[in-house]
């Protein structure tokens, strides 16, 4: 059997500080020539676009920013020579329809293939299927639940969903000599997995998934071969010049070799100005060595739970606040009180109300489709 090698980049998104090398295909400007010779190594390429690609300004009434590109941003998009373009996450319908089908075109124009979208459920939740020689590689694209989730009859990304993902990967599998899953999901800045998180995606190689891929934290995250798949949590950005902390500065290639098995590599990469590089050796071995040793440490027992605990108790009380109207002037009330302003709000009683209703399966369905009707965002 021939090996096959796909090279999986994380977060593209062009932005304001370089639309106008996006639109005019500069991308020698956006991406260092060392890094383009390595995606041209691999047989095949795979890119998250992050934002839909229009001139339309059609935002959709959501929590957090409506993100667009122009259109003409194919340009440099198609100069990467990506072979299939994921649209499963949380931005694709930002804009809603039109955002979303003008993206579609955009890319059925240049000959790029997607994954993980489309006009319905259905169309949305169809995996791609690489067949080269006597290998055939499924590659399934879902995301977590912020406002770009396709229905039965309306267009967004592939949900995952709990009680039909995991036979989609089965079915996939069943066709399938390896199978690559994309999941855009996790906690944006955490570098590893929730409980939940790895409880789902370790369900994913057990029905069948080989490489299971979280995007979406905009972080390098950590990694876990599972019985004998891989599971990678935050692979961080590819392209995305939309902050520059310590976060958005650094990513990784996930190359996948495919034979009589799989083998897995990291290619670390980095924010140079407005667009990416492969660092030189000593950053490159940063990186990794700091991806090696936050994967180690999910070996140890007990830590994702006690790493989350530890999280949830530093940040979680921003959800509180923001269920009772406060939301990000808590920060500084809390300066002024010296001491978290939720806890002068919530007794143990209403906490256990509140636990109630998100815990259990029924009143969070009542609570989740009484929002959707208030806001006009019914699911079909």
């Amino acid at each position: 059997m021939t090996p096959l090698t796909i090279i999986t980049a994380g977060d593209i998104g062009p932005t304001r500080s370089n639309y106008s090398l996006f639109s005019s295909g500069n991308i020698d400007e956006l991406v260092d020539e060392r890094l383009r010779e390595q995606l041209r190594s691999a047989y095949f390429r795979v890119f998250n676009l992050e934002v839909p690609l229009t001139d339309m300004d059609t935002p959709i009434s959501k929590d957090g920013p409506a993100l667009r590109a122009p259109a003409s941003a194919i340009n440099g998009i198609s100069r990467l020579n990506p072979s299939l373009v994921t649209l499963a996450n949380n931005h694709i319908y930002d804009h809603g329809e039109q955002g979303l089908f003008n993206t579609m075109e955009q890319l059925s124009h240049h000959s790029i293939g997607y994954v993980g979208a489309g006009k319905n459920l259905a169309e949305a939740s169809r995996p791609f299927i690489l067949e080269q020689d006597d290998l055939r590689i499924g590659i399934y694209a879902c995301a977590e639940h912020e406002f770009s989730i396709a229905g039965e009859n309306r267009a967004g990304a592939n949900p995952i969903d709990l009680l039909e993902s995991f036979d989609h990967i089965e079915k996939l599998k069943a066709e399938c000599d390896f199978v690559i899953v994309l999941h855009h999901g996790g906690k944006e800045y955490y570098r590893y997995p929730s409980p939940d998180l790895q409880k789902v995606c370790r369900k994913m190689i057990n029905k069948g998934a080989d490489l299971v891929i979280c995007q979406h934290s905009h972080c390098v995250g950590s990694y876990e071969n599972y019985t004998g798949g891989v599971i990678v949590y935050g692979q961080g950005n590819f392209l995305f010049d939309r902050h520059d902390d310590e976060y958005w500065k650094t990513g990784l290639l996930v190359k996948a070799t495919f034979g009589d098995k799989m083998d897995v590599e990291f290619i670390p990469i980095s924010k140079k100005g407005n667009g990416v590089e492969l660092p030189e050796t000593p950053a490159a071995e940063k990186i990794l060595s700091e991806f090696m040793q936050r994967s180690d440490r999910l070996n140890m027992d007990g830590f994702v739970e006690e790493e989350y605990e530890k999280y949830c108790l530093e940040n979680g009380q921003y959800y509180l606040a923001t269920l009772a109207g406060f939301g990000k002037t808590l920060r500084r009330t809390d300066k002024v009180l010296k001491r978290p302003f939720t806890r002068l709000i919530y007794s143990r009683k209403k906490l256990e109300t509140i636990r109630n209703h998100f815990e259990c399966e029924t009143h969070r369905e009542l609570i989740m489709k009484y929002i959707q009707v208030l806001t006009g965002r019914r699911q079909k």
